[in-house]
């Protein structure tokens, strides 16, 4: 256990004080709340005379004491409002002990309080609660940080200018972080309204959401490193699934013409602004569909997501306006290099390659074959301009070992990813669903991976037969839902639109680790 500060102690000690009284700090009941602050800060009108009877919870965030009366603030999870305690009305007998000892000494800031009372306006035009029961409903055993204000001499609203700002400390107590800086909420309000719009978008096509195993036999559907597990009862090896796009395509094969998952995949990689260990996307498959027709939803259902959110198709970005409305801008793989670098990468052998990417200055490692050079090039020069949302399609066959050869470009697939403010939003192919040309796809990964490529496929036994069986033509979809979530939120880094990211461990081994457990 942490070493106790002098406010910790003084809280423990006020603690026993309530207990001593017969007060009960975590009270069971339940406390029946039917207002909300921000409801109430919004709708009351003095000369309606309107919530007569209000009854609110939430945290106490300011006291004023001023003799036999005290102004307080109270916040709940939609807003704050201020609360006006009357010691005669909150103890109406003999006994004062509830304003005198309790509100007055026992109760802090941080705590959880239930109020019933009505509203009224002060003198200085303020809506606030006139009190008339007042109860403990939990005890904050910890100060929450002093976030200080200032008010505004133009506007007259209150400015923080010393918050809880420390961003390791801001993502490792998520919780201390929402309650004083409210603001943070609202990111992840939207992140919920985006997921939901998109889920409305798919409802209305009638796809069908499907869960498919996070615990995998074999990892696939993508280019990355597992993490792996133990399974004691079976004794086999796991690996948490880096994609579900294998087990969605076997229920294509299945009969279902449209399915699709919101995903918690895990890839066991560095960390960055734009990468935590385990991430969201949402992948969507369609029978009978190619890839045009998918570029052609993705517009629609981002175009949509915006203006579920923002009520427009623009959102700002940092310093850029970024634009959804349809239609979005389209380059082959090949056009956007040469637009942007001036080299033309058509027909050119693994070593023509490698020299031109050294006069480009992009670093190389000897295990990159030719498809993963080009794909240095163009997260070097290409990927960090395209910030309006950009279509590029037709990526080389040996970077996409799941999607369909190109129906008329030899050594291309029908791929596209669209890149939004520098970064990649989203993947999509015509599947590959040729069981012969797929089986041969995989044997050139275990080459790669036998060349040292960490990243490269393994033979999925299990899915090849699926293939087999048939699939239909199909056109796939994987979508990040946090990079798009923090270029809808304006957020800098993938932390900001994840409640609890991964971060270094904090406590040493003996502080955090669990006990073990005795047999059974």
């Amino acid at each position: 256990m942490h070493h106790l500060s002098e406010q910790e102690i003084i809280r423990r000690n006020k603690l026993d004080e309530l207990q001593k009284l017969g007060i009960e700090p975590y009270p069971s009941e339940l406390f029946d709340v039917n207002f909300y602050a921000q409801e109430i800060q919004d709708n009351y009108h003095p000369e309606l005379n309107n919530f007569q009877e209000v009854s609110l919870a939430g945290r106490l965030m300011s006291v004023r004491v001023m003799g036999k009366a005290s102004f307080a603030e109270l916040m709940d999870a939609s807003g704050r409002i201020q609360l006006y305690i009357n010691r005669d009305e909150i103890c109406p007998g003999e006994d004062k002990t509830l304003y005198n000892v309790v509100f007055k000494k026992l109760v802090d800031l941080g705590d959880f309080v239930g109020v019933k009372g009505h509203v009224f306006k002060t003198q200085v035009g303020e809506t606030s609660i006139h009190v008339t029961e007042f109860k403990l409903l939990s005890k904050s055993l910890r100060p929450l940080p002093v976030v200080k204000t200032r008010r505004d001499e133009e506007t007259g609203e209150e400015v923080v200018y010393d918050g809880l700002t420390d961003p390791e400390m801001r993502y490792r107590q998520r919780y201390v972080d929402l309650v004083v800086n409210p603001h943070v909420r609202d990111a992840f309000v939207k992140r919920t309204q985006l997921v939901q719009a998109m889920r409305n978008y798919l409802n209305d096509k009638g796809y069908l959401e499907v869960e498919t195993p996070i615990l995998q036999p074999l990892y696939g559907g993508a280019a990355a490193r597992p993490f792996k597990t133990h399974h004691n009862t079976l004794d086999m090896t796991l690996y948490l699934r880096i994609a579900n796009e294998l087990y969605l395509k076997r229920l294509i094969v299945g009969g279902f013409d449209g399915v699709y998952e919101f995903s918690k995949d895990f890839r066991n990689e560095g960390m960055s602004r734009f990468h935590n260990p385990e991430f969201t996307q949402m992948e969507l498959y369609v029978a009978y569909k190619d890839y045009y027709w998918m570029m052609d939803l993705v517009e629609e259902m981002v175009e949509r997501v915006a203006l579920a959110l923002h009520g427009k198709t623009e959102v700002q970005v940092g310093q850029n306006l970024i634009n959804f409305q349809r239609p979005w801008k389209r380059f082959t793989m090949a056009e956007a290099i040469e637009h942007f670098t001036g080299l033309n990468i058509d027909g050119k052998s693994e070593e023509e390659l490698r020299v031109a990417a050294k006069d480009l200055k992009v670093g190389l490692d000897p295990s990159m074959g030719k498809a993963k050079i080009i794909d240095e090039i163009f997260g070097e020069h290409v990927e960090p301009k395209l910030i309006q949302p950009t279509f590029i399609t037709d990526y080389p066959v040996e970077m996409s070992p799941l999607a369909k050869k190109h129906r008329s470009k030899p050594g291309l697939v029908e791929r596209f990813e669209a890149i939004c403010n520098g970064k990649e939003i989203c993947n999509a192919f015509s599947e590959l669903n040729d069981p012969i040309d797929q089986r041969q796809r995989f044997e050139d990964q275990l080459e790669l991976g036998k060349r040292g490529d960490t990243e490269a496929m393994v033979l999925d036994e299990d899915f090849l037969r699926a293939l087999e069986y048939g699939m239909p033509p199909t056109a796939g979809l994987g979508i990040g839902i946090d990079r798009l979530s923090m270029i809808m939120t304006n957020s800098n880094s993938i932390q900001d639109v994840l409640f609890f990211p991964q971060m270094k461990p904090e406590f040493t081994k003996s502080e955090n680790a669990p006990k073990s457990e005795e047999p059974a």
